[in-house]
């Protein structure tokens, strides 16, 4: 059997910061293979990722998640090493704790205990969500298509949780548009403007038209999409001079009344706008990181929540709230939930994670792949 609490720790202790592996994904493929896995590295751009499958017959259930951490910070002040996997008071402390290493270990350990003669398993771990996750998830999901793979429902076990173990499954998320407007115009006098074009007008009027359109009121089951203006910057030190160059950053987070695409042609068409009968030039650089979706509440949102509720006695809300994660791929392939750990820690100094709920959401984990394996569900 595998103590999910000590292989969690394990995985701790390698620093894999993105891109970084430091080891972690050999401590998954060891754990893996032990228990019957057939294990498959693929790396794409330098980063390390896995695919791993046992059985050969039966809908394919697959778990879904992440080695890579985000930096630590400040070392100094965490108040234990943020890479020592250390257990005190209870809980398991350093990065990772909670996103995500203790769920993929929490899912291994039920994956060893669980009883699937009769069906399939499969785990996707990547080691590029915390980056640009242009090397991780969204690169494996375009093999496995190629390779003509089957998944039929995955879990991500991303730190869904709010307050209480089990009290949110993530069914959908909104998109993520970025996008970086520069402004160049012609350094000068501020006492000649006429011998310079200030380029930080023109981004003022383009970003307050942007912030004022109002997106959506919502759309069934998401919130309103917001766009922030993340960073506005000049660089000028000077009071007396007209700055040459002015550039501001900002993201959009978009339910699916809307596509990234058409959001991001929407803020060309302004800048454009913007720039008619100015001086200077004015570009646009934008990214999609993923589209809005949603796994409609279904036979699998429903065992997942039985489950939930068989072993905690929660019966979990099923949100579409937070960021983005790498079900935003892995919904190519098939229906996707995310349940993992409370996430109220995560990314922080300190972050950590009660020793009891890994236990739990191993139990969980457990009782989803007995159900599923005896009664898959069709949507």
């Amino acid at each position: 059997m595998i103590d999910p609490v000590a292989l969690a720790s394990e995985l701790i202790r390698r620093p894999s910061v993105t891109p970084a592996d430091a080891g972690a994904m050999a401590v998954v493929e060891r754990a893996l293979s032990r228990i019957g896995f057939t294990c498959r590295r693929m790396a794409f751009g330098g980063i390390e990722n896995l695919y791993a499958r046992r059985g050969g017959s039966g809908p394919n259930l697959c778990f879904a998640g992440h080695t890579d951490v985000v930096p630590p910070g400040d070392a100094a002040a965490w108040a234990r090493s943020p890479f020592a996997g250390e257990i005190a008071d209870g809980r398991l402390h350093g990065r990772g704790a909670v996103d995500m290493k203790s769920a993929i270990a929490a899912f291994i350990a039920a994956a060893a205990r669980a009883q699937t003669a009769d069906g399939t398993l499969s785990l996707l771990i990547t080691g590029d969500e915390e980056g640009i996750a242009e090397h991780g998830a969204k690169a494996v999901v375009a093999q496995l298509v190629a390779d003509g793979e089957r998944i039929d429902h995955c879990i991500v076990g991303e730190p869904t949780s709010a307050a209480r173990l089990g009290d949110m499954i993530k069914i959908g998320r909104r998109g993520s548009v970025g996008a970086e407007i520069v402004v160049r115009g012609v350094q000068g006098h501020v006492a000649y403007p006429d011998r310079a074009a200030n380029p930080a007008p023109v981004l003022v009027r383009l970003l307050a038209r942007l912030i004022d359109r109002r997106l959506d009121d919502g759309f069934e089951g998401f919130q309103p999409s917001n766009l922030e203006v993340t960073s506005i910057d000049i660089g000028n030190p000077a009071a007396n001079v007209i700055p040459a160059e002015a550039r501001a950053r900002l993201n959009i987070r978009f339910n699916p009344a809307h596509r990234g695409a058409d959001l991001l042609a929407w803020i060309e068409r302004e800048a454009a706008r913007a720039g008619i009968e100015f001086a200077g030039d004015l570009s646009v650089g934008g990214r999609i990181s993923g589209e809005a979706f949603l796994t409609p509440p279904g036979a699998f949102t429903a065992l997942v929540s039985e489950a939930v509720t068989a072993i905690t006695g929660v019966s979990p809300e099923l949100s579409t709230t937070g960021g983005t994660s790498d079900a935003r791929f892995i919904r190519q392939l098939c229906p996707v939930v995310e349940l993992g750990l409370v996430g109220t820690t995560m990314h922080k100094v300190d972050e950590c994670v009660d020793v009891a709920d890994i236990e739990t959401l191993a139990r969980i984990y457990e009782r989803l792949i007995g159900d599923y394996v005896a009664a898959p569900p069709t949507s």
